[in-house]
């Protein structure tokens, strides 16, 4: 990015660049939750995001491209800044390979380096692309860069199903908050790359500005006139550079766009703060149970233990609910994370399913109370889904008079996990070395529709899906008929006691902000969640506890800038403004040039 001729660097520098985009990466990996529970730095604490950190880890990555001088030599380095921040971010799946899946511990960490590997690619070719036809112009340099890292994220998150875990506008939920009902994730991660190479460019003036003192003698050296006589040349301060008019406004529309993103990070007021979701109202309280089962993973779908704990513990806590609703005091919502009831309900003896549709039939009071549970549905025979049942008094009293009714009410998974729930092709053989109940599922629709209950419309996702907005979004075309409470069925479980658990806390987070919708988490083993509509935790169960969390949150009507345009394009948006962005720039690759010569940093 340096636009100097291809040279050979030494050895040296490569090695200290190699550790920038290591160290880089790895920041990057720990600013969407930090990492170690028992040590932080001052500002930080575990498990939480930290929006600066993302910025600064980024743009040690800037720094190391606007030293190289070989495009190849900056896809490297954008690749192993990649590789380190996705093998960060998701090492935890050797957990699942190694510890459930029993993978050998050699080939399970593998495994997680070639997948992160394989999507660093996305960043190398960006990077690639931005050494290539990098401008002139600092400013179109830095425009060029959020560009085509946005387009990298954005193909992360959508080639071959996605796996967008981890993107860099996660880790700003509380540093960029107002933006994110306006631009959403990506157009947040946008923003903070702009920042990034700001900093990185502030950064390698420094650099310079020592090396060049370090470059000079130590005394004036003289030049040697005909008449013998040693003439000093006197310094005369700063090298004043002629600057066009154009030259100058660029330079202060750019200084005044990047004050006014900070001043926007900082504060900007509360009107500023609620800008997004503006158009949003209360649609009254709904009181919810969500519970926490904290079944061993490895026990889980085991009869006898994990399948007897969860056919025992689940319905007796809905029945909790059910005579606290009694007594005025109850739930009207209890909700059950995925697969809390682990066998398909035919599997079930039908002694169970009365036990439990009898007491929420026969509810009498002003405020009964309704269930949502995770259980696979359908048949070995004729496929099966991951998916959810909403049970409400009515629909319990409907199936104990006529269990082929139907009136439940039925969410079924749309965005399956890759291995876990489909698999891709040319796989099969990786799969069936795993010790792990693996098989083909049936996609849901997309959009399903709410379920309405308690004045409230309830839109159910399931495991990750709540990392794709876009598909979430699809639920918003319509404001009267959009959900007014988002809640997520979860098993974390897979991934033991680490940071998994947090960093899916932050994904929420952040969908709460994007929709202005509260989002409720009920998982196996964490983290259990009530999230209002501001993205604020304000309810939550230790991890790798059981028990069930008492809250209440108050839904939301109402669309946000981003859920109007999400739920009629989809990311389209971004990927033509970024697309055209960079074409723009490439093609005034020249923007900046002084006179015909090649301006050098």
């Amino acid at each position: 990015m340096t636009r100097r001729p291809p040279g050979r660097g030494s050895r040296l520098a490569g090695l200290l660049f190699f550790f920038v985009c290591l160290l880089g990466g790895l920041g990057q990996a720990a600013s969407l939750a930090w990492p170690l529970r028992d040590w932080a730095p001052p500002g930080f604490a575990p498990g939480q995001p930290s929006g600066g950190l993302q910025i600064a880890s980024l743009a040690l990555l800037v720094f190391a491209l606007q030293f190289a001088t070989r495009v190849g030599q900056a896809m490297w380095r954008g690749w192993v800044f990649g590789t380190a921040w996705l093998a960060g971010t998701f090492w935890w799946l050797f957990v699942s390979l190694h510890t459930y899946g029993g993978l050998p511990a050699w080939m399970a960490a593998l495994a997680v380096f070639a997948l992160a590997g394989a999507l660093a690619l996305y960043y190398a070719f960006a990077v690639g692309f931005l050494c290539a036809w990098a401008p002139l112009s600092r400013s179109a340099q830095a425009l060029l860069f959020a560009g085509v890292w946005t387009i990298a994220e954005l193909a992360r998150g959508e080639f071959f199903t996605g796996f967008p875990w981890g993107a860099g506008g996660y880790a700003q939920v509380d540093l960029m908050a107002p933006w994110a009902p306006l631009v959403g994730v990506y157009g947040m991660g946008f923003l903070a790359a702009v920042l990034a190479y700001v900093l990185a460019s502030l950064l390698t003036a420094v650099v310079h500005r020592v090396l060049a003192w370090l470059r000079q003698p130590v005394r004036p050296v003289g030049t040697r006139p005909t008449g013998g006589v040693y003439v000093t040349t006197p310094k005369t301060g700063l090298q004043l550079r002629s600057l066009s008019w154009w030259r100058l406004a660029g330079g202060v529309v750019s200084a005044c766009v990047v004050a006014a993103l900070l001043v926007s990070l900082l504060g900007g007021g509360e009107r500023w703060r609620n800008l997004g979701q503006a158009k949003t109202a209360s649609t009254g309280p709904l009181r919810v149970w969500l519970l926490q089962g904290n079944i061993p993973q490895d026990q889980k779908f085991v009869p006898g233990t994990g399948v007897a704990q969860a056919l025992d513990w689940y319905p007796r806590q809905m029945l909790e609910g059910v005579a606290a609703a009694a007594a005025g005091q109850g739930p009207q919502l209890v909700v059950a994370p995925e697969t809390a009831l682990p066998l398909l309900p035919g599997q079930i003896d039908p002694a169970f399913w009365r036990g439990l549709l009898r007491p929420l039939a026969e509810q009498a009071g002003a405020q009964p109370v309704a269930v949502l549970t995770g259980l696979p549905l359908g048949s070995y025979e004729a496929g099966y889904t991951n998916s959810a049942w909403g049970i409400t008094p009515a629909a319990a009293r409907r199936a104990l008079s006529d269990p082929q009714a139907g009136e439940v009410h039925r969410y079924d998974k749309h965005h399956l996990v890759p291995f876990g729930e489909f698999i891709p092709p040319l796989f099969r053989w990786f799969t069936q070395m795993m010790n792990i109940p693996l098989g083909d599922f049936a996609r849901g629709e997309l959009p399903q529709p709410p379920w309405i209950w308690a004045g409230q419309r309830i839109a159910p996702n399931i495991c990750y899906e709540d990392l794709f907005g876009e598909e979430i979004a699809a639920a918003f075309e319509s404001a009267e008929n959009a959900p007014t409470v988002l809640v997520n069925l979860s098993n974390i479980g897979w991934f033991g006691d680490t940071v998994a658990i947090d960093q899916h806390l932050q994904i929420s987070r952040l969908r709460a902000l994007e929709f202005g919708r509260p989002m409720l988490r009920a998982t196996n083993t964490g983290a259990t969640a009530a999230i209002d509509h501001r993205g604020v935790v304000t309810h939550a169960l230790p991890r790798l506890e059981r028990g069930r969390l008492e809250a209440t949150v108050e839904g939301r009507s109402g669309l946000t800038p981003y859920a109007e345009w999400a739920s009629r394009w989809g990311l389209n948006p971004l990927w033509l403004v970024c697309g055209m962005l960079v074409l723009a720039i490439a093609s005034l690759r020249n923007l900046g040039r002084r006179g015909g010569r090649t301006r050098r940093r």
